[in-house]
C-alpha cells in the first residue's frame, strides 16, 4: 500500500463512526487487498444533480455514514452561503424503507442542527414526493431524502431540493459538490438529536404533517374535475417500499373501495425479498400485481416504486390477460385527459427529449403548449417554473421512465397523486360506456400511431470519441430516408438538411437528435465512460380507416425492427 493510500485509510477510521464500515477497511487492511482498498478510495461518489446514490460500504467511494455527514455538513455550508435565512427557513428530511435510510438521514440532521440550521425530520419512512411537497409548504431553503429510488437492495442515496421546491440543477450541484471536498477535510461537529429538539433546532414531523400532504392531494383542482366515476377495481403494490399507507388512502378517499394490496410486498423492506430489482420497468417486477389483479378480477394492476415517484400500470386486455402500459403511454393518456378538464389558463405541459413527441400534438389539439427539456425531472420541474405565466400555469409533466407530476402540489415526479389521476381517467371513461383502449386507440387515429422504443449499443471497445466520430459524419440517410435535422446538444445548434441552423434553447449535453423526413426520430446518447450508446428510437406512422389498432402496432412494430437495424448498421463499429 502507498503512502498517500495509507495516510487516506487512516483518517478514514479516525471519522468513520460506523463499527460495520470500519471492520470492512480493517479487514481489507488485513487481508492485504490493496486493489479493493485503492478502488474504495480512488474517489469520492459524486455529487451530481440528482445528489448521491451508490452502494453501501465503507470508503469515500460507497455510500456510508461518514460520506452522510460529509454531504450534508457541504450542503449547510453552501446553503449558509447561497440561501437567505437558511438557519431560520431550515432544511426538510426524509428517508425510504432501506436499511441505513433512517440512520442516514438522523445523522444528516445532527450535522445541519450542529450548524445551527432547523431541521425538520419525519418521524417514520415517508414517500419521496411527501418530502419534496414540505420544500414549498415550510418555505425551506432545501430538503433532503435518503433513498435510492428503485435501485437494487444494496444502493442507497441522498437526493437533494432546492428552495423552490424542485431537484438542484447547475450550478448548485457544482457548488455544493465543493463544499462536500472541503468538508471532508475537516472534524464534522454533530448535535445530539434530543439536545437539537430541546434547543427548539429539531422538528420533528409527526402523523399531521402525512395529513397535511394527503389534504393537499386530494383537494388539488387538478384531482376534482372529472365528474361521475365508476367504481373501478384494482390491485396495488408499493414493491416493498413505502407507498402502500398512502396510496391507499388518497384511493379509498376518491371513493375506490375495490383495492388490493399485494401483501407480501406491502411493508417496507429494504431486503426486498420478492424482487431482485424493485424497478416496475425490469421483467418479472410486476409478476405479483398482475397475478393479484388477475385473482381479484381487477381492471388495473397499478405499482409505485420503493420510494413512490414513480407510477406503473397494467390494464386488462382480456380475461385474465393484462398489458402494461408505457411511460409514454400513460403520459399522453394522462395529459389528454388532464387538458380536457383544465381551465384555458392552466394548459403548460413538458416531457424529455426522448420521451414520445405525441404529448406536443396532444397539447396543442387542446389549446396548449408543450416544452421540451433535457432528461430528468430537475430539468422538467425548473424549466416549468420558468415558463409558467399567470396566463400559462403548469399542468402536467412526464417522462417515459415511468415518472409523472400533475399540478404544482409537488414539484417533483410524484407516483401517488399520478395513480390518483390515472385511476380517476380510467374510471372517468368506464361512467361514460368507454374503455382506455378506446381512449388510447382515438389519440392514436387522431394524431398518428407514435412507438418509441430503447436500446443500448455495445460498441468495439478500441472504437474512438463516439461523440466525435458521429459529429464528424452525420448520416444524411437512415434507412434510405432523409435526415430533415440534426440537433446537437452540445454545441445548441439545429441542423437542416438544406444547410440552415438555429440555436437550441437546452443546457449543453452530449446528445445528438436525428429526425427524418417520414417523421421517424433517433436520439443517441454517447457514454463517456465506456464504449456504448442509448438510442431512443421513435417510429410515427398514419392510421388508417380500415384498419384495426393490432394491425397498426403489427405494421409500427415491423417499420422500427427495420428503422433500428438500419441505423445500427450506420454506427462505427
Amino acid at each position: 500500500m502507498n503512502t498517500h493510500l495509507q495516510f487516506e485509510v487512516a483518517r478514514w477510521l479516525e471519522q468513520d463512526p460506523d463499527e460495520r464500515t470500519r471492520a470492512e477497511i480493517l479487514a481489507l487492511q488485513q487481508t492485504g487487498d490493496d486493489l479493493e482498498l485503492a478502488a474504495r478510495f480512488a474517489r469520492r461518489l459524486e455529487f451530481g444533480t440528482a445528489g448521491i446514490r451508490g452502494v453501501v460500504g465503507a470508503g469515500p467511494g460507497r455510500m456510508n455514514r461518514l460520506v452522510v455527514r460529509q454531504t450534508s455538513a457541504g450542503l449547510g455550508q453552501y446553503l449558509l452561503a447561497q440561501v437567505k435565512d437558511a438557519k431560520t427557513r431550515g432544511v426538510v428530511i426524509g428517508y425510504d424503507g432501506r436499511n441505513d435510510s433512517c440512520q442516514f438521514a438522523h445523522d444528516a440532521a445532527a450535522v445541519l442542527t450542529a450548524m445551527g440550521i432547523r431541521v425538520r425530520l419525519t418521524f417514520k419512512v415517508a414517500p419521496t414526493p411527501l418530502v419534496a411537497f414540505g420544500v414549498k409548504h415550510f418555505n425551506a431553503a432545501a430538503a433532503v431524502v435518503v433513498t435510492a429510488s428503485h435501485n437494487p437492495p444494496e444502493y442507497n442515496g441522498y437526493k437533494v431540493y432546492w428552495e423552490n421546491g424542485a431537484q438542484i440543477i447547475p450550478p448548485h450541484d457544482a457548488g455544493i459538490a465543493a463544499c462536500i471536498e472541503a468538508a471532508s477535510n475537516t472534524v464534522i461537529p454533530l448535535m445530539d438529536l434530543s439536545e437539537a429538539t430541546k434547543a427548539g433546532l429539531l422538528v420533528w414531523l409527526q402523523e399531521d404533517y402525512f395529513q397535511t400532504y394527503r389534504r393537499a392531494v386530494t383537494s388539488a383542482a387538478e384531482l376534482n374535475n372529472v365528474g361521475k366515476l365508476a367504481d373501478i377495481s384494482l390491485s396495488y403494490t408499493a414493491m416493498h417500499g413505502v407507498g402502500a399507507e398512502m396510496a391507499e388512502t388518497l384511493l379509498h378517499d376518491a371513493g375506490f373501495s375495490r383495492v388490493y394490496s399485494v401483501a407480501a410486498q406491502r411493508q417496507p423492506d429494504g431486503n426486498f425479498p420478492t424482487v431482485a430489482f424493485p424497478n416496475p420497468e425490469e421483467k418479472g417486477a410486476m409478476d405479483l400485481v398482475i397475478a393479484e389483479a388477475s385473482k381479484q378480477d381487477a381492471l388495473l394492476a397499478c405499482a409505485n416504486d420503493p420510494d413512490a415517484d414513480r407510477f406503473a400500470v397494467a390494464v386488462k386486455s382480456a380475461p385474465g390477460q393484462y398489458q402494461m402500459l408505457t411511460g409514454d403511454q400513460v403520459g399522453v393518456l394522462l395529459a389528454d385527459h388532464l387538458l380536457r378538464h383544465a381551465p384555458a389558463n392552466q394548459k403548460l405541459v413538458g416531457n424529455t427529449i426522448v420521451s414520445s413527441s405525441l404529448l406536443a400534438k396532444v397539447a396543442f389539439a387542446h389549446g396548449g403548449h408543450a416544452f421540451t427539456t433535457l432528461t430528468g425531472f430537475k430539468w422538467l420541474m425548473n424549466v416549468a417554473q420558468t415558463l409558467q405565466t399567470e396566463q400559462r400555469r403548469f399542468l402536467f409533466a412526464y417522462e417515459e421512465a415511468l415518472g409523472y407530476t400533475v399540478g404544482s402540489t409537488v414539484w417533483d415526479k410524484d407516483g401517488l397523486s399520478a395513480q390518483l389521476a390515472f385511476v380517476q381517467l380510467v374510471a372517468g371513461l368506464a361512467a361514460s360506456g368507454q374503455s382506455l383502449w378506446d381512449r388510447l386507440e382515438a389519440i392514436y387515429r387522431q394524431h398518428g400511431f407514435y412507438l418509441n422504443e430503447q436500446i443500448s449499443i455495445k460498441l468495439n471497445e478500441n472504437t474512438p470519441d463516439i461523440g466525435a466520430g458521429l459529429r464528424a459524419t452525420p448520416p444524411s440517410h437512415i434507412g434510405g430516408v432523409a435526415v430533415s435535422e440534426i440537433d446537437d446538444i452540445q454545441s445548441s445548434t439545429r441542423w437542416f438538411a438544406d444547410g440552415r441552423q438555429q440555436t437550441l434553447d437546452l443546457p449543453a449535453s452530449d446528445v445528438l437528435i436525428y429526425r427524418l423526413a417520414n417523421g421517424n426520430r433517433v436520439i443517441v446518447r454517447p457514454s463517456g465512460t465506456e464504449p456504448k450508446i442509448k438510442c431512443y428510437y421513435e417510429v410515427v406512422t398514419p392510421v388508417d380507416d380500415t384498419e384495426t389498432l393490432t394491425q397498426v402496432q403489427a405494421r409500427a412494430r415491423a417499420l422500427m425492427d427495420s428503422f433500428i437495424s438500419s441505423h445500427q448498421a450506420s454506427l462505427p463499429e
